[in-house]
């Protein structure tokens, strides 16, 4: 199973890629594909919709941080016309 998740880079300031990871890897493991960038310290927020929009109509379950991530960037309305719910 594919989850998108949150992986840290930076040592001091916590700085994060989205990333489509396998469930059974830990969290500074090897990824499918970095998807997104996320800054809670400056509060920016770089998503690659179309391969976020790929891997969750393959079956990928977000984590809860990535989901209010995505929901904050609108990012479900294109999949709703799709007929896929996220709650």
């Amino acid at each position: 199973m594919v989850k998108l998740r949150l992986k840290r880079c930076g040592r001091k300031q916590a700085v994060y890629r989205i990333v489509a990871i396998d469930v059974r890897s830990r969290r500074e493991g090897r990824d499918l594909r970095k998807v997104g960038f996320y800054d809670p310290i400056k509060n920016q927020t770089y998503l690659n919709v179309p391969a976020i929009l790929y891997f969750l109509e393959k079956g990928a379950q977000p984590t809860g941080t990535v989901r209010d991530i995505l929901k904050k960037a609108e990012a479900f309305k294109e999949l709703r016309s799709n007929q896929i719910k996220f709650n």
